[in-house]
């Protein structure tokens, strides 16, 4: 059995809100295509890997940032 991080991020746009439950990968894969199509900046996602995929530093530093 693996384990992985969920990540929780809210949305609004004027009246609309929206919860939002991904892996980071799930996210890194989307911030790849805004990066590759829209131009945004590449360095507004924390890093996929550094130490450990898992460790509790890491996924402290992605929460924050």
């Amino acid at each position: 059995i693996s384990s992985f991080q969920v990540y929780i991020i809210q949305v609004s746009v004027g009246n609309h809100q929206w919860t939002v439950k991904h892996r980071y990968s799930d996210f890194h894969d989307l911030h790849e295509k805004l990066v590759s199509e829209k131009k945004i900046d590449k360095n507004l996602l924390p890093p996929k890997k550094i130490i450990g995929k898992n460790s509790k530093s890491l996924v402290e530093k992605r929460q924050k940032e």
